[in-house]
């Protein structure tokens, strides 16, 4: 009885506030959404001794959204679980219930906003900030942002946000592996069809600054690094454009200097109706292996801290997708190709992958008894993307999709092994999002 409290109590709650119709808002939202998937080389390479994984995950959701002149709330709570996870007449699941939003925002004045508690935090393409939403737990942060708006065309977020373990009368190590501490600014301003963001993140990371004398006890310190770039995006009718260019600077999580930057661009166009085609490409700097750890020198690796990593580089999540930080970085050249008739729509999206410093490796020279460093060529390999899409009903859609990676011998020396398999991913998803209850359509 204790877990369906929550969402029993919830959903009085929203119901109690339906009253009013005419003075508020209020709509109570669902999702459900199972996925099955193949895995033969998902995220790195498959080893020769092993078997494919396949199995269903889902995602359920209950959404509860509340709106006046005031102030507005909302709250999303979740059960993600694997099929068959636990017993059938189990008494506690593995991952379970959760509460993935829980925010309120008011209104001081039109043009000051503050939004505080559980929430996703999205800024442009999902880059630097995203929800993560393919990854069925998703992303959410603890935090709170003022909001300014300058008319309808531009506005400024103004969050912060600090972490602890728990409550506690004396300090207590923070050892989850998100920030302790982070600041950001970040403005959006629309001119006509151009639009530009800035962005400044200030990311504190906690470490152990005793981690080098094992004779000292957990000495935590934070590192703080700084991410500033800007976004342009273009869109026309016939020809959309995107550009962005960030630089990282300060310490990275071990408190050594930091010195990265990122670029990417692309174009598509929209010729015919229903068809598009375009070019893109990304790079992401990084450290070349053979200077990783070295002393007095700089880390280079570019991080995209919290974005939608899954969006990038290829959907088998070989990069950024918790994996390849502190790394090579990543040159990505990328062509998609979608095309969509009525309810149907299809994605074909290949991408070149390179690494942006030099992969080496370590090889015993035994005539010397030293160790000599082999490089190698920054071909990764390409994957090809694949996705069909058919919308049943606006609640209702189904998709799936298929990726292979094509690994070249850097793609092996920088995964670890030298598998020679056939490296592929399936999947096949449904969603569905009723609605249960919405107050604006009965005014």
């Amino acid at each position: 009885m204790k877990r369906y409290f929550l969402p029993l109590l919830f959903c009085g709650i929203f119901m109690v506030m339906a009253g009013d119709i005419l003075a508020q808002s209020v709509k109570i939202s669902a999702e459900v959404r199972p996925r099955y998937e193949f895995r033969h080389g998902y995220k790195t390479l498959f080893p020769d001794d092993a078997k494919a994984a396949s199995y269903v995950s889902q995602r359920t959701r209950l959404n509860g959204f509340f709106a006046n002149k005031t102030f507005k709330a909302y709250i999303s709570l979740q059960d993600v679980r694997v099929w068959g996870d636990v017993n059938q007449l189990n008494t506690g699941d593995t991952v379970g219930f959760s509460v993935h939003e829980a925010w309120a925002q008011v209104k001081f004045a039109k043009f000051l906003h503050l939004k505080v508690g559980r929430m996703e935090i999205i800024y442009d393409d999902h880059r630097i900030f995203g929800s993560v939403g393919w990854a069925q737990q998703a992303r959410s942060h603890d935090a709170a942002i003022l909001k300014f708006f300058f008319g309808d065309s531009h506005k400024l977020d103004a969050g912060f946000a600090i972490n602890a373990m728990q409550q506690s009368l004396y300090k207590v190590a923070y050892t989850n592996k998100n920030y302790k501490t982070i600041q950001w600014l970040h403005y959006h301003g629309d001119f006509g069809k151009s639009g530009i963001s800035v962005l400044f993140l200030n990311n504190g990371l906690a470490y152990d600054a005793a981690a080098a004398d094992t004779t000292k006890a957990y000495d935590e310190k934070i590192a703080y690094s700084q991410t500033i770039g800007a976004r342009y995006t273009f869109k026309g009718k016939k020809i959309k454009f995107n550009a962005a260019v960030y630089y990282q600077g300060g310490k990275n999580k071990s408190n050594n200097d930091l010195s990265a930057t990122y670029f990417a661009g692309d174009i598509s166009f929209h010729l015919v109706k229903g068809f598009s085609f375009g070019l893109g490409g990304e790079y992401l700097s990084g450290t070349a292996t053979k200077d990783k750890g070295l002393s007095g020198e700089k880390d280079k690796s570019f991080t995209p801290f919290y974005g939608t990593n899954h969006k990038f580089n290829g959907w088998m999540d070989y990069f950024y997708v918790g994996n390849h930080g502190g790394n090579v970085g990543l040159i990505d050249i990328y062509l998609p190709l979608k095309f969509k008739v009525k309810k149907l729509s299809f994605a074909l999206i290949p991408h070149y992958l390179m690494s942006a410093a030099t992969v080496s490796k370590s090889i015993p020279d035994e005539s010397r008894d030293v160790n000599e460093w082999k490089d190698y060529g920054s071909g990764l390999g390409a994957e090809i993307d694949f996705v069909v899409k058919y919308t049943i009903t606006k609640s209702v859609n189904i998709q799936g999709g298929y990726s292979q990676m094509f690994a070249t011998e850097t793609m092996q020396v920088l995964k670890g092994g030298n598998y020679q398999n056939t490296n592929n991913w399936g999947w096949i998803m449904l969603t569905f999002k009723p609605t249960f209850f919405n107050s604006d359509n009965k005014k």
